[in-house]
């Protein structure tokens, strides 16, 4: 029978993880103009060890009041820069080596699961309503799009970052041997 581990214990765990984890991933958020869904991929970002997260188009800031409501207070443990065109966000990442996979169902994106996310990977996402802009799109070193097999056709920004996010970083650790956790 499991039980839930103790602080100390997840303390060690999450320790053991950072040590396996070499490579770098960063965000641009294009337009995501809802705090809860802002503050919901920021959490995502400070459990995963997102570098930089670089907000875009009219996207809100974690400035906004109602960002911490989801955030839970991880906001601050992430670095963010307000870029005022999407092209500077892209430049921005580049010029600190990343490569750009925009997710987005568009057409000629990659399945996720096929997608290049090795190395040092910036996620793109972009606005609740209509997702990321034909310029995100086109300046993309790749696009990937999450599958779906349900009867609804999109995810909200919010999960689609966190599902991007897991899979980048279950990339690097596929590798790891078995039993690659700590002991009790």
């Amino acid at each position: 029978m499991s039980t839930q581990l103790r602080p100390t214990d997840v303390k060690r765990l999450n320790r053991h993880w950072r040590r396996n984890t070499h490579n770098r991933i960063s965000l641009i958020v294009e337009s995501v103009t809802q705090p809860f869904n802002l503050g919901s991929i920021l959490r995502t970002a400070a459990t995963f060890g997102v570098g930089t997260v670089w907000l875009t188009g009219n996207a809100v800031t974690p400035e906004h009041p109602q960002v911490n409501k989801t955030a839970l207070g991880t906001h601050t443990k992430v670095r963010w820069e307000r870029t005022p065109a999407t092209a500077d966000a892209v430049a921005a990442a580049r010029a600190d080596g990343y490569r750009v996979v925009a997710v987005e169902l568009a057409r000629g994106a990659l399945p996720l699961h096929r997608a290049p996310l090795d190395g040092d990977v910036c996620l793109a996402v972009g606005a609740e309503d209509h997702g990321c802009s034909p310029a995100l799109l086109a300046a993309a070193d790749a696009v990937a799009y999450i599958p779906q097999t349900g009867r609804v056709g999109s995810l909200n920004v919010a999960v689609a970052a966190a599902i991007a996010i897991a899979e980048t970083r279950r990339r690097e650790w596929q590798a790891l041997p078995d039993g690659d956790a700590p002991a009790d």
